[in-house]
C-alpha cells in the first residue's frame, strides 16, 4: 500500500484536544486518530449529499463498446471518465460520453466536456446513496438538444 505524509499545524490548545481524542479512542499517535477522523468527516459530508467538487486528470479506462470491454483515454474522476466519441467508441468527431467507472456502462453522451463534468458533479451524491439518478441524467440529455 502507497502511502502519503500530511504536516500539519495546530495551536496548543488544539494540539492538547487532539492528543486527547486519540487516546481516549485508543489510537497510537495523533497523526492515525486524523486519517480516520478525516475519512469519518468525508463519509458524512458524501451521506449529506455534498460531495467534494470532483478533480479530473487523463487516463486509461474501461467502457463497454456493443457488449465488448474497451480500453480508452479520456478525463478520470472517480467513479465517472469521459472521453471524444460515442457508444460506437473514441472518435475526434463525436461529442464526449460519460462513463461510470465501476461498471464501464455508458451514462450520457453529451456535446462537451463542460457538459459530463457538470453531469457527473450532479449525479456523485446520488451514486454515493446507491442511486441511479436516472432523471438528472435524463434532464441533462435534453437540455442539450
Amino acid at each position: 500500500m502507497k502511502v502519503a505524509q500530511f504536516n500539519v499545524r495546530a495551536t496548543m490548545p488544539q494540539s492538547v484536544r487532539w492528543k486527547q481524542a486519540a487516546d481516549n479512542e485508543g489510537f497510537a499517535s495523533v497523526g492515525s486518530w486524523a486519517g480516520r477522523a478525516l475519512d469519518a468527516y468525508l463519509e458524512a459530508r458524501t451521506r449529506a449529499g455534498r460531495p467534494l467538487r470532483l478533480s479530473w486528470h487523463k487516463g486509461v479506462f474501461r467502457v463497454v463498446l456493443d457488449g465488448q470491454e474497451v480500453h480508452v483515454r479520456g478525463m478520470v474522476s472517480p467513479p465517472f471518465a469521459y472521453y471524444q466519441g460515442n457508444g460506437s467508441g473514441p472518435d475526434r468527431c463525436h461529442p464526449r460520453t460519460l462513463v461510470n467507472l465501476r461498471t464501464g456502462q455508458i451514462i450520457a453522451t453529451l456535446r462537451t466536456a463542460r457538459q459530463c463534468q457538470a453531469l457527473a458533479s450532479e449525479l456523485a451524491p446520488a451514486y454515493a446513496r446507491g442511486e441511479a439518478g436516472t432523471a438528472t441524467v435524463e434532464r441533462h440529455v435534453s437540455e442539450q438538444a
